[in-house]
This record gives C-alpha cells, structure tokens and sequence, in this order.
C-alpha cells in the first residue's frame, strides 16, 4: 500500500499511533510531504525514528528548510565571537526559523553528539522537492505547500523552492484534469468555507492532508492512494 501524511511537526506519539493504525509494513511505502520539524515535543526522535525505515520518502517543508539553513551553525561551539561573526543572511534565517517554532527541534538536536547531528543534517539534505507517481492508474504530484505562481505550461522542476514548501495552492482552481495534487503546510481548519475543519479535504482535484496536528483539537492523518481511505489519529488535546 502506499500512503501519504504530512506535518508531523514533532508529535512522535501520534505519528507511532497512526503509523499502528494503517498496520504499516515493509511492503507498504510511506512519502511524508515535509514538516516533521518543529512546534510539537519531538521532531528529532521523529527523523530518527525515520532514518531506520527504508519505506519512507521525504519531502521537504518550510520547516526542514529553515531548519538546514540554521542547523549547520548550530553544531558548532556558540560563543560571543561566533554570534559577532554571523552574517545578516545566516541571522535572518536563524530569526525566521525561530518565530515559526524551533525551540523544540534545536532543543533535542542539541542533545545529539556531532555524529548523530552530522547524520541528521545529512538524511534531511536527501529530502526531495516533488514527487510524482502513479497509483491505480491515478497520477499524483506530491508537495508541501503547493505550486506556487502555478501556470499548466509550466514544468515541475521551474518552480522555485520557495514556490513549492511556502505558498498555498488555489483549491478553486483545478490545476490539472488527469492528476491529483496532494500537499500539507495549510491546516485544513484554515480554508475558508471548509465544511470539515480538521479532516483530509478534497477539492478540484487538491487534496489537503495537513490535519493540524500540533494545534489543540488537530490530529494527524494518513491516506492510502491504494483504497482512497482516510486514518486519524487521536485528537491533540
């Protein structure tokens, strides 16, 4: 089976439920669409915990990203002499990365000897951008946030980064007749007019699976492009 989950975003416990709940296997495979990192307990416990499964595909979020862009500097010794030294570009992201919850992944991260650091970075630096498969003759393109400044003439690989883990799809548009588009980043408690709040929403061919899971009454969620169903995880309370 081949299932998808997104934003994770450091809720080990309900990730480990969801993960018991799909009755996850060595035959099924898992993409996850970016943000484990960050605002919940355990983002790192999390990368670790995915690091020792084969069957899992990554795609980076807003998340890893600003994570990538700090955690090299943090590894280091943090001294009045290397804080003098930071270059604007280098603050800038380290300010970003902290108004949008760090605490909790630099928290763990830095509990980890070099090593382990070293393999943390490196596992999310192989994080894809995009994928696209087909499932039951269902073509799909996987992604974070959306395809951002999206035109039909356009090519997957020209859109920027920042396009695909920032900026949010336009679920009244339908982007493409024959292929499901299917990202995280927006809960689905923040789209408008959204009868479901907190559940998988479909529309236009989008389908948003980020169920808020690290915001009270959020939970995780898990679809299976096998069977088309839907899993929950416990609500965060």
């Amino acid at each position: 089976m081949t299932y998808v989950m997104s934003d994770i975003h450091g809720e080990y416990d309900k990730f480990m439920e969801l993960l018991d709940k799909i009755g996850f296997n060595e035959n099924d495979t898992l993409y996850i669409l970016g943000d484990i990192f960050d605002r919940g307990p355990h983002p790192i416990k999390i990368i670790r915990k995915i690091m020792q499964m084969p069957n899992v595909i990554c795609i980076v979020g807003n998340h890893e990203l600003m994570g990538m862009r700090c955690l090299p500097f943090l590894m280091g010794e943090i001294t009045e002499e290397s804080i003098d030294a930071l270059d604007t570009d280098t603050l800038d992201n380290i300010l970003t990365w902290q108004y949008n919850g760090f605490s909790t992944t630099i928290r763990e991260f830095a509990k980890l000897d070099i090593e382990a650091q070293q393999a943390v970075i490196d596992y999310i630096g192989n994080f894809t951008t995009y994928e696209q498969i087909t499932v039951n003759n269902q073509k799909y393109i996987l992604v974070h946030a959306g395809l951002g400044d999206f035109s039909p003439e356009k090519a997957l690989e020209d859109y920027t980064i920042d396009e695909l883990v920032w900026e949010r799809p336009n679920y009244n548009q339908k982007y493409f007749d024959d292929t499901i588009v299917i990202t995280g980043h927006t809960p689905t408690q923040m789209i408008r007019d959204n009868e479901t709040p907190g559940y998988i929403f479909r529309k236009n061919n989008h389908i948003d699976i980020d169920c808020g899971a690290c915001f009270e009454g959020g939970r995780l969620a898990a679809l299976c492009l096998d069977t088309n169903e839907e899993f929950y995880s416990s609500e965060n309370t």
